[in-house]
Order: C-alpha cells, then structure tokens, then sequence
C-alpha cells in the first residue's frame, strides 16, 4: 500500500510529505501522464477554502488535475467513481467522530480502504490519518487532543489499513506524555504520536518516520528521531 499520514502544520514544514504523496504517485506510470487527486473534506461547510488551498499546494509539486467529493451532502455514483479514478485520495483533518460517521454511511469508507488495498495513494491531515488506523478510539481520549464526538458515534471502527494508532499534533508535553502512556496501556496497538510538520510514509511493508516522533505501546515509550 502506499499511505501518507500527516499530523498537521503549515505546507512549508510537510513539504517532505507532500513530496512523498507525488513520489508514491508516480511510481508505474509515464512522466507524461498527468496526476489527479481526489480532496474529500471532513463536512462541506467552508470546504472550498480548503479545497483551494490543496490545490496551490499540490499543484506545485507536480499534480494538475483535481476533483472534490462531498460526504455528508448528497453525490451521484458518477461523482464516487471519478474520485476512485485518482492518483491521489486526501483526507482531510476535523472532527474525526463526524468524519468517520458519513465516510460510512455514504459507503466511501469500504470503497476507500478497496482503492488503498489496489494502490492508489491514500493521504490524510490528522483526522483522516486517524481513519486510516483501526480504531479512532483515541480522538475521544482527554489529553490527546480530542474531539467532541457531537454525532453520538459508537461504532469506533475505522479503515484497518494499519495495525497501530495514529495521534497528531503532539507536542511531547508531561501531561501528553503521561496521556499516551496510560492510554497504551488500555489500547492493543501501537501508538505514533507525531508533531505536526511531520507524519508516516507507509510503502508495502516500509514505514517512514518524518520529523520526531514517539512511539508507544503497553506503558512504554519508545523515541523515534527525525
């Protein structure tokens, strides 16, 4: 599989990231063909913002084509299989709870894990990170930076394309360190715990550490450098 995992920041810090995502990208094809990415929102308000602003941002990395898919308003089928049809899928950062629910129910949750499990380039910002985990049992946990779960989701299951726990925006302050340590112990899977600037690059079987990071698992605390 080849999946990138950002846990936030501005686009000059994740340039390594963001580099990763086109190199991923352009592996088995010919220089000439042009890249597309799909950019799915966590919720649709405000989303074109954001839309554009990926856009600027990839574009100068290389990718030209570019479509928007909506999850929680309304798509038509021809709109799913376009977005299936990219190089590129992002994910992008919000409320994980609220995410997770509508990439459910409008069936892009299955269809998205089939189009990473084929090799398309399956990228996401924090909460789309998260989604790509088993579980995001962690967005709900206080001291890890959690969101409210205003949804009321109880199905906490994600995508499973990893077999650790992804935690963004971590600062390696005591009370986060003492946070992830007591939540490893409750969770059966590792935990990467990442700054934001930095991420995961996962190709087949290789997983890329980008910018300092923590590992966690069982109450212990394993370092990870840059």
């Amino acid at each position: 599989m080849k999946l990138v995992l950002y846990s936030g920041g501005q686009s000059r810090s994740n340039h390594r990231l963001h580099e990763a995502v086109v190199r991923l990208a352009r592996i088995g094809k010919p220089k000439s063909k042009p890249l597309q990415l799909t950019y799915i929102p966590f919720c649709a308000d405000a989303s074109s913002v954001y839309f554009h602003r990926a856009m600027r941002r990839y574009r100068a990395h290389g990718i030209e084509r570019f479509f928007c898919l909506q999850v929680d308003e309304p798509h038509s089928k021809d709109e799913v299989e376009m977005a299936l049809k990219s190089d590129v899928i992002y994910l992008a950062g919000g409320n994980t709870f609220y995410f997770l629910k509508h990439l459910r129910a409008s069936g892009m949750l299955g269809r998205l894990k089939e189009f990473a499990e084929k090799g398309g380039v399956l990228a996401g910002l924090s909460a789309g990170g998260l989604i790509m985990s088993p579980t995001i049992a962690s967005a709900g946990e206080p001291g890890l930076n959690p969101d409210d779960n205003e949804v009321g989701l109880k199905d906490l299951r994600a995508m499973g394309l990893v077999q650790f726990e992804f935690s963004p925006h971590y600062e390696g302050t005591k009370a986060e360190l003492r946070a992830h340590l007591e939540y490893s112990t409750r969770s059966p899977y590792p935990i990467y715990a990442s700054p934001d600037g930095g991420g995961l690059i996962i190709h087949d079987e290789t997983l890329t550490v980008c910018g300092d990071a923590a590992l966690f698992y069982q109450g212990t605390l394993i370092r990870l450098a840059k």
